[in-house]
């Protein structure tokens, strides 16, 4: 369908893409990997013809619909939500005028044989097709269940589109090339500006019910992992091919390295053994045919050559945090909003905006907890309370004794002076001994020789976040309150800012939409929803697994298909479907209540029966609790690994085991619930 053949693509003396070649296929789902900068979105660029290649030739097939969405995007002004996508029936409804007039056309000509009539004929049958292509379900249904799967609220369909921040008009944008139905789909970091939920409803529509091409650009591990079956890599201006998702590819890469390097290593002793024994016998002449032959082997031998690699990467080691108390921020009973602006000559104020009512959270000192839950819900305001940056309008919110909080902010495009250079960023706010090491920290964060001397200005996203990370550095904080730290930045580098995460001795509170990223991270989960704040124990992954159950109980529970409170219990006879009815489950080590329900008096062989029965279910229990036990001391012990690396850990491996032995533990913790 889209065929890129010997692309190459120069900035002056520069070669961001040499000589590269892609071809891709329908119902191909490919992923686009590689480090900022390499070029994935630039090939995008080309497939749309925003770009032309320096040389070379794309071919795409005529009449292909492609859908393509843009990190940076001018977003219009103007509309309500609902008419701003609805604008992605325009087509449909001048198909469907172009249709009445071809018909009415028809009516009234008599010239049954003419070419003209013909051609209307032709041109009728092509508007039919089209239509029937483009209608399937109301136009109205089709628009309300995308904008809801995006996150929007159906109470904010009639909002104008400018009321909304950047992330929620790329949504407006990306519902309206979803409904286009497209060929194929090109997305560049769809997830960036979706939560949780969103992400898992977009996944669940591109595995599902897109059957066109897609062309993915993400650095969620997890989402190219379930959106796609091919990777290609673009590395130091050229591509690698790999028909399998991203972890497996991984993988391959990884084997591919190592053969390509046992291969060159044994050609280059075969070439070092014969280059010896043409130099031992050069000028003697009973070995001159022998020596003229390995000549002449040596010239023939096509010589192996080691992909060369981007082995550069961020380095990062938090400092020790200080001491603080036992807890590190607390919230109880708090209502907190924001005060409307101060208008001149209005004599009383306007209604506050009340975001989160009764809210109640503790983080205790060395926690590490996440805030998740819908864009808009208040995870970016509790962070303003904890940085004192806003105050409750009832309740109490207060740090700890001896707290020093060092803060990640989401919106860097606003906060770094865009006119400063990179090392002077550092140098306006370090004080002390550390102002010796700021081009040490900076070469951390892969900012080398002259690059330290650009401007703010010009930094790509990845860059930016970059360089707001290595300001955390320039003192030893110990409360870090991140605000979607990994938007833009690519696979490897979040993979190690995650691992010193993990070794980082101090608390932590993050927010973030990255599953993959928060999985292993965080041991408390903050659900933002509903103007409440509920509390999840566990990881980010026990939070997906409770609220998919939570969502099925609803649906099996409630009465005339409404939702039922999760948190209400049920009678036992309000329908069939109600889990886990009449049994209390329990953790490992305590009895599971009985059912209070009366029951008839068994006779004595199903007495006889049932006691066999318990008791094989006892000893099974008995063993499984053992296992259980096990499978976790072995998981810890790999995660104590895991928080403090040496060089010689081979993490991916460590991080393969940790995750079997999860799998593991998570069936035989079923199995145990059951019995």
């Amino acid at each position: 369908m889209i065929s890129l053949d010997d692309i190459t693509v120069s900035y002056g003396g520069f070669t961001l893409l040499d000589g590269v070649s892609l071809h891709i296929g329908d119902r191909e789902r490919l992923g686009l990997v590689g480090k900022n900068g390499a070029g994935k979105s630039t090939m995008l660029k080309l497939i749309m013809e925003l770009q032309s290649p320096t040389s070379g030739k794309i071919t795409r097939t005529a009449g292909q619909r492609i859908g393509y969405l843009p990190q940076i995007m001018e977003h219009h002004r103007g509309r309500t939500v609902l008419e701003e996508v609805m604008t992605v029936y325009d087509e449909l409804d001048r198909l469907n005028r172009r249709l009445d007039e071809i018909s009415q056309e028809l009516s009234e000509r008599t010239d049954y044989e003419s070419e003209a009539y013909h051609k209307l004929i032709v041109e009728l049958n092509e508007v039919n097709d089209a239509l029937v292509i483009a209608q399937g379900e109301a136009p109205e249904e089709s628009v309300e269940r995308t904008l809801t799967g995006l996150g929007f609220k159906k109470s904010e369909f009639g909002r104008k589109t400018e009321t909304f921040s950047q992330g929620w008009n790329m949504r407006i944008e990306l519902a309206k090339i979803l409904l286009r139905k497209p060929d194929v789909l090109l997305l560049d970091e769809p997830t960036n500006h979706l939560d949780i939920e969103s992400i898992q409803w977009l996944e669940d529509y591109l595995k599902g019910s897109y059957t066109g091409s897609l062309v993915l650009i993400s650095h969620d591990r997890r989402f190219l992992d379930n959106c796609t079956t091919r990777t290609v890599e673009v590395m130091l201006g050229h591509l690698y091919d790999y028909k399998v998702p991203y972890s497996q590819y991984v993988e391959l890469r990884k084997e591919r390295i190592a053969q390509q390097k046992a291969a060159y290593a044994n050609q280059q002793r075969m070439i070092e053994k014969t280059e010896e024994f043409i130099e031992k016998f050069r000028y003697k002449p009973t070995k001159s045919n022998q020596v003229q032959s390995r000549v002449k082997q040596l010239e023939k031998i096509e010589r192996i050559e080691i992909d060369e690699e981007d082995l550069s990467a961020i380095h990062v080691k938090f400092p020790p945090a200080p001491r603080s108390g036992d807890v590190a921020f607390e919230v109880k009973d708090a209502v907190i909003g924001y005060d409307s602006p101060v208008i001149p000559g209005l004599t009383r104020n306007l209604d506050r905006k009340v975001v989160l009512n009764g809210a109640n959270l503790i983080v205790k000192r060395g926690e590490k907890v996440a805030f998740v839950g819908r864009n808009g819900e208040g995870k970016t305001t509790m962070m303003r309370v904890l940085m004192g940056e806003l105050e409750p309008f009832a309740g109490e919110a207060k740090v700890g004794y001896n707290v020093d909080i060092g803060y990640y902010a989401q919106n860097q495009e606003d906060i770094l002076d865009k006119k400063a250079t990179v090392y002077d960023t550092l140098d306006r706010i370090a004080v002390g001994d550390i102002r010796t090491k700021l081009r040490d920290i900076l070469a951390a964060f892969l900012f080398k020789g002259e690059d330290i001397d650009k401007k703010v200005a010009v930094l790509s996203g990845g860059e930016r976040s970059r360089l707001a990370m290595a300001k955390l550095m320039l003192k030893a904080h110990n409360l870090l309150a991140l605000d979607e730290p990994t938007n833009h930045m690519d696979i490897r580098s979040k993979d190690i800012l995650k691992q010193a995460l993990q070794a980082y001795d101090g608390t932590i509170i993050v927010v973030s939409h990255d599953r993959d990223f928060l999985n292993g991270l965080v041991d408390k989960v903050y659900e933002f929803i509903d103007g409440r704040v509920k509390e999840h124990l566990g990881g980010v992954d026990d939070f997906l697994r409770h609220k998919k159950a939570e969502s099925f109980r609803d649906i099996e529970a409630a009465p005339s298909g409404k939702a039922a409170d999760p948190g209400r219990n049920q009678n036992p006879r309000d329908g069939e479907g109600a889990l886990s009815r009449g049994t209390l489950i329990s953790p490992p080590g305590q009895r599971a209540q009985p059912s209070r329900k009366a029951q008839p008096k068994p006779d004595y062989q199903q007495q006889k029966q049932q006691s066999k029965e318990e008791k094989r279910a006892k000893n099974r229990q008995n063993l499984l609790e053992k296992q259980i036990a096990d499978l976790e001391a072995r998981m810890a012990d790999i995660e104590k690994v895991l928080a403090a690396p040496t060089p010689d850990v081979d993490i991916m491996d460590l991080t393969r085991n940790y995750l079997e032995l999860k799998r593991d533990l998570d069936a035989k913790m079923e199995e145990w619930a059951s019995l």
